[in-house]
């Protein structure tokens, strides 16, 4: 099994294989230039600039890098940048996207519209951050904090086997899920405790495919195996979980935040479950947690390339991996505020900025 200690060993995994195309929507912002240039120099892919000319050659003068004017996909605006990216996708000229200066519900509006046809059918878009902890042993992901904003049941599932399938991509081949709570027992008054306990059923049942899953778990449960022990917790997860399933979007979204400002983690952000992977750093995230974002998203295209039928293998995801407990994906994910009806239920995503 892989074990990836920190993102310098990540990285390294996505070096071998030929450059892909990256679109780099809004891309005028120093941090921005200077991981696509890194990530160039290294051979991962090359770069379709897209967003205003002269402020792109400006912020390109800024960073003390050389631009070849031929990258430039002119856009007047975050909207028309959007949907250039999101074409880009759609026609195989560009594998992977990455969000520059925009923001992000401007972003996913294009991407998740169903004109695009970014959208797989069956399948739920999920957020997962995977963070570099400097006192936590391996690498750890958190979802979703950044796309589904109050997800039932039926929902977390989809999410959960989103991030199951993403870390067996990057090379965890038996992901250890905590699916969290504020309490390690089912207590009827806490419902995220009552999913979590269902989600752990459901993954011992094959509902869910990939992973080892267990919860309800606080977080001091789920990455302390001491703090396990002495609440008496006998589980395979404690202390030595890959993914953090939260309960819901704010509290995933604040635990990333506290890892980031408190802990001194680096996090990368990766947008699942369309066609191509969408790097989706937060506009004050520096040159490192973005170019983690880039070595994910080449990682799992490689995985996704292995998994294309007729080359020997099969996806560990199941034709229906949440049979319980259906809801509208629009019920599941308030509208954007200031929006006059709810979405469309086939593309009921919703998301905030990060």
């Amino acid at each position: 099994m892989t074990s990836h200690r920190d993102f310098s060993t990540l990285e390294s995994a996505a070096d071998p294989g030929p450059p892909l195309t990256l679109a780099v929507v809004c891309a005028a912002q120093k941090e921005v230039l200077l991981a696509v240039d890194a990530a160039c120099k290294r051979g991962w892919c090359n770069a379709i600039l897209i967003g205003d000319p002269a402020e792109i050659e400006a912020e390109t003068k800024a960073a003390g890098l050389t631009l070849n004017r031929d990258q430039i996909l002119p856009a007047r605006s975050e909207e028309e940048a959007a949907r250039c990216a999101a074409g880009l996708l759609k026609n195989g000229s560009a594998q992977i996207a990455m969000k520059g200066l925009i923001h992000t519900n401007v972003l996913l509006k294009a991407l998740l519209d169903t004109k695009a046809g970014l959208r797989q059918p069956g399948v739920r878009v999920s957020h997962v951050f995977l963070a570099d902890i400097p006192a936590y042993p391996k690498l750890l992901a958190i979802t979703d904090a950044a796309v589904n904003i109050a997800p039932d049941l039926g929902a977390k599932a989809a999410i959960l086997q989103n991030a199951i399938d993403f870390m067996i991509s990057i090379g965890i081949r038996r992901p250890k899920v905590a699916v969290l709570s504020a309490v390690e027992t089912v207590n009827p008054l806490i419902a995220s405790s009552l999913d979590a306990a269902a989600l752990s059923i459901m993954a011992r049942r094959g509902q869910i495919h990939g992973g080892i899953v267990d919860g309800p778990l606080a977080f001091d449960n789920a990455i302390s195996l001491k703090a396990a022990g002495m609440k008496g917790i006998v589980s395979s997860v404690s202390g030595d979980a890959d993914i953090l399933l939260v309960p819901d979007l704010v509290s995933g979204n604040i635990l990333a935040k506290n890892l980031e400002y408190l802990a001194d983690a680096t996090i990368a952000g990766l947008v699942l479950g369309l066609i191509a992977p969408v790097v989706l750093p937060s506009r004050a995230d520096p040159v490192d947690a973005r170019l983690a974002g880039l070595a994910l998203a080449r990682l799992s295209i490689t995985a996704k390339a292995r998994k294309q039928p007729g080359k020997g293998a099969t996806s560990v995801r199941p034709s229906q991996p949440s049979r319980s407990s259906p809801q509208p994906e629009a019920l599941c994910c308030p509208p954007d505020a200031g929006e006059p009806a709810p979405p469309n239920p086939s593309t009921g995503d919703s998301h905030v900025e990060i």
